[in-house]
């Protein structure tokens, strides 16, 4: 009799989960390096399921109930922004951010109001103890007799406290603090946040509870822990911001319940997170009056138009190599857009020093900021003014044409609202319904648009700069 083989290990992804019969350097799924490790013998044969006795029928389409799966509104109405309307019943959403960037806070508002408008809501922390929650609560308004706080670590704990208090929403903060005695590993890892999961998920679906898992992220910015995670949850949104800024931003990356198009802007102060309806005053500077080497765009951050000033400054160069300095904006399409300008309108930045900004902190990075780039940085090479109320839409090419841009009637619609009078736009593209009080420009190249934007020269400088079409 021949003896049994033994079975082979298996190694498998910490960062994925994506498995292997062999070891290698680099994951097969998620392309990370280091990250496959031994995770025991794995089970020789496939495995079988028996068939098991239906309990529910299958139904008609029609017949399903569709008004069992409408929204529910959190009362943070960027956040119902960016779910679509609202959290929809036994859906699990997954809020992943960087550490300190208002997480706690958001979900601890969440739940406050929810607990407000008469719903049981149940608080597991598995970071901070009751009373640091506690103290957060405080500093926000967020002390409400129907939000259940509780600090636990432990899966079957806080199942146990969902079936004890039944609530209506159930928020966890964080899932990767969670672990349970029956999988092995650490909390945060692998097996332990794809249990949890699945635990969790599970109940939600079961008993039409709506959850929201706090998540963390990797140095890379990416959500941290197994990729499929991202797979189980119904939504995934990223809440985003810069330490040094009041702002905030949540913008979905997976919706089975509505559009990832919509973003959520909201400030983040001492006494709590603030929704923004218009954010507009962030991103323009308090100056009325025109100040050479400035210029406004409308830019589109999912279906929502918001505008920003770009700034640019150049001086003489003093160091050997002249330095090329942003913030805000994408340095290659800086660099390109500097090389366009000098190749076909010999604006000679070269010996330059050249520094392109954004007010407020916001982030730029679709091409149709460069057509305000570039007249931003025309303007403090020539010391030249733009008209006022002008903004500027549009993409640069290398040969020096402005092409077009998308969604440019809601840029315009954007632009006229906030009391903008002229606006630059490349000639092609669709303008739809031209709103009232904006003068549209349709510009074909680079020469055309300094020529249209230009509105009086307060001075030359040392060494003028003519403006030269090559």
């Amino acid at each position: 009799m021949a003896a049994a083989r033994a079975p082979r290990p298996s190694y498998r992804c910490t960062e994925c989960g994506w498995t292997t019969a062999k070891w290698v350097g680099r994951c097969g799924e998620c392309q990370a390096w280091g990250t496959v490790t031994e995770a025991g013998a794995s089970a020789a044969g496939p495995r079988t399921t028996a068939v098991a006795s239906v309990t529910s029928p299958a139904r008609q389409i029609a017949e399903v109930d569709g008004q069992e799966a409408r929204y529910r509104a959190t009362g943070v109405g960027e956040f119902d922004r960016v779910l679509g309307g609202g959290i929809v019943p036994g859906a699990v959403v997954l809020l992943a951010g960087e550490p300190g960037v208002g997480k706690s806070t958001l979900v601890l508002d969440v739940a406050a109001r929810a607990a407000a408008a008469g719903q049981r809501v149940l608080y597991v922390t598995g970071e901070e103890s009751a009373s640091q929650v506690r103290m957060r609560a405080e500093r926000i308004g967020a002390l409400q007799d129907g939000l259940l706080l509780a600090a636990e670590t432990d899966l079957a704990t806080v199942l146990g406290h969902v079936q004890h208090s039944d609530p209506d929403l159930l928020i966890v903060d964080s899932v990767q603090t969670i672990g349970s005695a029956d999988v092995d590993g650490t909390p945060g890892g692998v097996s332990q946040v794809r249990e949890v999961a699945a635990a969790v998920i599970g109940v939600a679906k079961r008993t039409a509870m709506p959850v929201v898992l706090v998540g963390h992220v990797t140095k890379d910015g990416s959500i941290a822990g197994p990729r499929v995670l991202e797979h189980l949850v119904d939504v995934v949104c990223q809440f985003e911001g810069d330490r040094h800024s009041q702002l905030r931003m949540v913008r979905a990356v997976k919706n089975r319940f509505g559009s990832t198009d919509e973003v959520g802007c909201f400030s983040l102060t001492e006494s709590g997170i603030v929704s923004l309806a218009d954010p507009s005053g962030l991103f323009l500077s308090g100056q009325r009056e025109a100040v050479p080497g400035t210029c406004v765009t409308i830019t589109l951050d999912g279906r929502r138009p918001m505008p920003v000033e770009i700034q640019a400054l150049t001086t003489h160069q003093v160091a050997p190599n002249p330095r090329r300095t942003t913030a805000g904006v994408d340095s290659a399409r800086v660099s390109m857009t500097l090389a366009v300008l000098h190749g076909r309108l010999r604006v000679d930045t070269a010996a330059r020093d050249v520094y392109v900004a954004t007010v407020g902190g916001a982030r730029v990075t679709e091409p149709a900021c460069d057509l305000a780039i570039a007249l931003a940085v025309v303007g403090a090479r020539r010391d030249m003014t733009m008209h006022e109320g002008l903004v500027a839409i549009g993409e640069v090419g290398l040969t020096g044409e402005v092409r077009s841009a998308i969604g440019l009637p809601r840029r315009l619609a954007e632009a006229a609202r906030l009391g903008f009078t002229k606006a630059v736009v490349p000639a092609a593209g669709e303008l739809g319904t031209v709103p009232d009080g904006l003068e549209v420009v349709r510009v074909a190249n680079l020469h055309e648009a300094v020529a249209s934007a230009e509105r009086v020269t307060k001075g030359r400088s040392a060494d003028p700069v003519p403006l030269h079409r090559v």
